[in-house]
């Protein structure tokens, strides 16, 4: 049977590639991680020795895929054009940098289309993408962008399944996309992931909407908020209103065989991501809950 792919997103203090080896430490083997302050616009560039280190780490220790998650400042499709011009640099340099760094995938959240039409959001969003990776030498790489659906606040694109296929399909002859999906995400915006006939809907419009081929990484998080608040509060795995017997459910569904499966969980006391690591772990190797 393959080997399942769980990880965790891990800070960079010592250097960005020092998390290769605390993931394996953990038990995981994939990753996700901000390739510069998700709070600053500007980033300093990769060192070539240090992105090297990664990448001989990452092969030695059977680390894959690296996972980048985009910073929150960016909005793709906002209605403020100097907001609009600063995210396509800002996007840029991230894409830049996950090249650099040899990801495999760049998360992003579309971003908030308040003041504007649904209609006019997809637009600048799918454009800005675009202007961001135009003329990047991403065809001669596996490298895809991953658009993640949102917990489903009101402006918020990417807050249904339809939303994040009807950007995606823009996209698709001008980028390299495919899509990630937060389960947390999925239960507050409204979708049955606890129940066994509400999963097998949920996943139904999974694969009649973005498709399960294209969901490349699932962000495993429980949450706080109740299925449909639209609050988008993590919870350690198994400890919130999602429960563990969805993560296990999600972990053997073969639709998903070639995901990687990674935990955004709080890290409220030392060792919590160990503990989010190895439950997700322990779901994953147990043929029963």
């Amino acid at each position: 049977m393959a080997t399942h792919r769980i990880g965790i997103h891990l800070g960079t203090a010592g250097g960005a590639w020092t998390a290769v080896e605390r993931a394996r430490q953990m038990g995981a083997n994939t990753f996700q991680f901000f390739s510069s302050s998700p709070r600053m616009w500007k980033a300093p560039k990769v060192a070539a020795a240090d992105a090297e280190r990664m990448r001989q780490l990452r092969a030695q220790l059977d680390v894959t895929p690296l996972v980048i998650h985009t910073s929150y400042l960016v909005n793709v499709c906002s209605q403020n054009e100097e907001t609009r011009q600063k995210s396509t640099e800002a996007f840029r340099g991230e894409i830049e940098r996950a090249l650099a760094w040899g990801a495999d995938y760049l998360v992003l959240h579309p971003g908030s289309w308040k003041g504007l039409t649904r209609e006019e959001g997809l637009r600048l969003a799918a454009e800005t993408i675009m202007q961001s990776i135009d003329n990047l030498p991403w065809q001669e790489t596996s490298f895809q962008i991953l658009i993640e659906n949102t917990a489903g606040a009101e402006f918020s694109l990417g807050g249904s399944l339809e939303q994040v296929a009807e950007l995606v399909d823009r996209l698709r002859a001008h980028a390299p996309v495919a899509v990630c999906l937060d389960t947390c995400h999925t239960h507050v915006a409204g979708y049955d992931l606890v129940t066994d006939s509400g999963y097998e809907d949920t996943i139904r419009q999974v694969e009649s909407t973005v498709g399960c081929a294209q969901v490349k990484v699932w962000h495993c998080n429980d949450a706080k908020a109740e299925r449909g608040s639209r609050l988008d509060r993590h919870e350690h795995i198994g400890a919130g209103t999602i429960g563990s017997a969805p993560f296990h459910r999600l972990l053997h569904d073969a639709r998903f065989a070639h995901c990687a499966f990674i935990a955004e969980t709080p890290v409220d006391e030392p060792g919590d991501d160990l503990r989010n690591v190895q439950l997700l772990r322990r779901l994953a190797e147990s043929p029963q809950l």
